[in-house]
């Protein structure tokens, strides 16, 4: 048993507290393709005799090989807080995409649904596409410019970090479909050319 040397236990799942599980389970199922694995209903009895817990239910859901990625409990009177991004506490959750055209074509689909992202950027590492499911969370979509873990790593060591570069998404995709490579896409996107009309103001919802 190792008792000295530091582990490096990989981030597993989080739990979200939700005031209504079927909107939320529905919105993360339509974005992130999120099944639900396991919902279970709390007894209202063990609830008010304290021998169960405060929530009302809770449900395990993923979208990959794992028995659960996010668990929403449920608290049906629980507080919206309007003023949450003035308090410490979680700031975004985030889901890696494999390739350029996974993010976009995502975009397109959610777009058709109505599902619209709060802003996108370039960060120099990655490509970043941010939404806010129903309880105002904010959730970000995001590939590698850079290919893989390891280089983006050495890009922040060496000290590369960007100022986000906003981008247009539907500009970027004409631009996609023209035949213009996900590096260029990048280049361009860093030089400005697809700023949008109207720059997002990430202090409404970050």
């Amino acid at each position: 048993m190792n008792t000295e040397i530091k582990i490096h236990p990989k981030l597993h799942h989080i739990g979200l507290v939700t005031t209504d599980m079927d909107v939320m389970t529905e919105w993360y199922g339509k974005v992130l393709g999120m099944t639900v694995n396991h919902r279970s209903k709390i007894p209202m009895i063990a609830r008010i005799t304290h021998q169960g817990p405060p929530f009302a239910g809770f449900a395990f859901v993923s979208n990959d090989e794992m028995d659960h990625r996010i668990v929403f409990f449920e608290i049906p009177k629980a507080a919206k807080d309007s003023d949450r991004f003035r308090r410490t506490g979680l700031q975004h959750i985030a889901f890696e995409c494999e390739n350029l055209d996974d993010l976009l074509g995502t975009y397109i689909r959610l777009k058709k649904l109505g599902t619209s992202p709060l802003w996108a950027a370039d960060h120099g590492v990655g490509i970043s596409v941010y939404y806010e499911d129903p309880d105002r969370n904010v959730v970000e979509l995001f590939l590698y410019n850079y290919g893989n873990p390891w280089t983006a790593t050495e890009f922040l060591r060496a000290g590369r970090a960007a100022i986000p570069a906003h981008v247009d998404l539907d500009r970027m995709l004409e631009a996609r479909k023209s035949g213009t490579s996900p590096w260029d896409l990048h280049e361009r996107a860093m030089a400005g050319d697809f700023a949008p009309a109207k720059p997002f103001d990430p202090h409404t919802s970050f």
